[in-house]
């Protein structure tokens, strides 16, 4: 279709901790990488929009990259800026603002646990004080529910990390390299219950950025190109439970991740069982288990056979978050997003080495959420 759009380059600046290299400058080489990669040039990219949440101004990137008076805006929308980021410019470019577009994300945060000011979020200070801005402890919570809601085992929770640092351990750019076992994991220090130290990412720095055009430039631009077909976000409804939820109304609604979902789904005229790799928001092990059954790839309660099986490892019928995901990557907000679409990208181009999906993967899917209830979904096809 003639408003389909392409990726037709992809770029990274490892994630992790970077000393003597500013989050703005890690942005500006995932560019330049992405530019590589697509054998384009800076003075070609007619439309950008970006986020950091800790690093200053995505737009300042142009500083380092050369000005060029192209339009450039700055995205916030918590762990999901990537995917907002991403679903923006597809929106710019089938309206005809440029022929190639840049979506990108960098992020440098302090060390320790993000803790979020209630006033930022329209809330009073009480809440705060709760300890609930404390987003580990939301987390926790939440994953405490679901697992008495649905008969879920605890174990689950370490189950899935250990698949994570598993995953890291075969990806070059992940900042955790080191596989851990189930045992390391279920044993290491209590955070928030059932919750442990090895459950949860950590804050980290790291940029990343993708290149798009429209499918009637693709031949102009060359490359391997991998087909956008959904992008697109959503935000909570009344009664869903999301980060820095006053309250619980007393029937609960769909999350906006089940609605990204959907609407992910329908736009791309595919279903779950169609996707060959999959990755999905792990700000926590928990998270990962609520958002497989919230993304349709099982009901609620299932995790516990499908984990269990293995059927959530590389070489299985549903391969998630094959680099490791937050957990073995962490999180730079800005980038997170985008680090998941690359990866996506490079399985389907089968470039993956050591934690390549086997066969011929030809649908990818990624998944991000972030706060105070946004979620961004893409479908991606070789």
């Amino acid at each position: 279709m003639t408003d389909d759009i392409a990726i037709i380059g992809v770029g990274m600046h490892p994630f992790g901790r970077h000393d003597g290299l500013s989050g703005l400058e890690q942005g500006a080489l995932a560019v330049r990488a992405a530019l590589a990669d697509a054998g384009l040039a800076w003075s070609q990219v007619g439309v950008a929009y970006g986020g950091s949440q800790d690093a200053g101004n995505a737009d300042a990137l142009a500083n380092l990259l050369g000005l060029t008076g192209m339009p450039f805006i700055n995205v916030a929308n918590g762990c999901a800026t990537g995917g907002s980021a991403l679903a923006s410019v597809v929106s710019a470019l089938r309206a005809g603002a440029a022929d190639i577009g840049l979506a990108v994300g960098f992020d440098k945060h302090p060390r320790g646990a993000f803790n979020a000011r209630p006033a930022d979020w329209g809330l009073e200070e009480w809440y705060g004080r709760t300890g609930l801005m404390l987003t580990t402890q939301f987390f926790a919570l939440k994953t405490q529910r679901y697992l008495h809601e649905h008969r879920l085992s605890e174990d689950l929770l370490a189950l899935a990390a250990e698949r994570a640092f598993r995953n890291g351990a075969l990806t070059p750019h992940a900042w955790r390299r080191q596989a851990l076992s189930r045992e390391e994991i279920a044993e290491s220090a209590v955070v928030n219950p059932p919750l442990r130290k090895y459950m949860f990412c950590n804050p980290a720095e790291g940029g990343a950025a993708v290149l798009m055009c429209r499918a009637a430039d693709v031949a102009r631009f060359g490359g391997r190109p991998i087909w956008i077909k959904a992008a697109l976000m959503r935000t909570r409804h009344h009664g869903s439970f999301e980060v820095f939820s006053p309250s619980l109304a007393p029937m609960q609604a769909a999350s906006p991740t089940v609605t990204a979902s959907r609407a992910a789904f329908e736009a791309a005229g595919v279903g779950p069982s169609d996707i060959n790799v999959i990755q999905l928001q792990d700000t926590d092990s928990g998270s990962e288990l609520i958002h497989i059954a919230e993304n349709g790839f099982c009901e609620h309660g299932e995790q516990e056979r499908l984990l269990r099986r293995g059927e959530t490892e590389i070489g299985a019928r549903l391969p998630i978050n094959t680099d490791g995901g937050c957990l073995a990557n962490g999180e730079p907000v800005g980038a997170s997003g985008l680090r998941q679409v690359i990866e996506v990208c490079l399985q389907l181009r089968r470039q993956a080495g050591a934690r390549q999906v086997p066969g011929q993967p030809r649908l990818g899917y990624t998944h991000v959420y972030g706060a105070p209830g946004v979620s961004a979904v893409t479908i991606l096809q070789t």
